[in-house]
């Protein structure tokens, strides 16, 4: 059986538009990510033993539990809580929740290194703490922690290919679609391979010309 050309280029349009959700869950995921993670950080880096602790807690949970596990979870129990999502959704919460477990420790490790002078010198000037946080240490930490959080985008953009247990037609689960169809798996999930590839190559250009905007300013 030889090469076929022919296959990749008719079922190209249905993978590069099942690529579009893969494109979805992991950027709203890495929203969910920074917003939810900044918090989490915040808590962790808290003087309230109890915050620190319940911080620490979620922290360990969701990197020790596998995410396909996290998946199933939240959109098999949240509507016994009352919250019936459409699958997208559950899935986008779930790989956000998740990885914001993962940017407060990027998040944490980078605030550490900013000297601890600028958090003494905001706090003789009388600056609240949200506005500590907000103006003077999440900026820098971004700045500082941007290389791994472009990472974490990265590593989100392969992950999302789990939501395909949950119904979700993005890139994995259409290819695998497709080969059921046409009987041609090495085609299929070579362009899968490489569209994957170009995604995660587009955000780390991307991530290198802002970090270098970043230097730079």
């Amino acid at each position: 059986m030889s090469f076929s050309f022919d296959t990749i280029w008719q079922n190209l349009p249905y993978m590069l538009t099942a690529a579009r959700w893969t494109i979805l869950i992991s950027v709203a995921g890495m929203a969910i990510s920074l917003i939810w993670g900044t918090f989490l950080c915040a808590a962790r880096l808290s003087q309230g033993a109890i915050t620190r602790r319940a911080a620490m807690v979620y922290i360990s949970f969701f990197r020790g539990v596998p995410l396909l596990v996290q998946l199933l979870m939240f959109y098999y129990m949240l509507p016994f809580i009352g919250l019936d999502l459409p699958a997208i959704q559950a899935a986008i919460l779930a790989v956000g929740l998740c990885s914001a477990a993962y940017t407060a420790e990027i998040l944490r490790g980078a605030i550490q290194s900013i000297p601890a002078g600028q958090t003494e010198a905001a706090e003789a000037l009388g600056i609240p703490r949200f506005s500590l946080w907000r103006r003077i240490l999440v900026p820098q930490a971004v700045r500082i922690g941007l290389p791994s959080l472009v990472n974490e985008l990265i590593l989100l953009v392969k992950v999302s290919s789990l939501a395909s247990v949950v119904g979700i037609g993005e890139l994995t689960r259409i290819s695998q679609n497709i080969t059921g169809q046409t009987y041609r798996p090495l085609e299929i999930y070579l362009a899968a391979a490489a569209i994957y590839f170009i995604i995660n190559w587009i955000l780390s250009v991307m991530g290198r010309l802002v970090e270098k905007k970043l230097q730079v300013g």
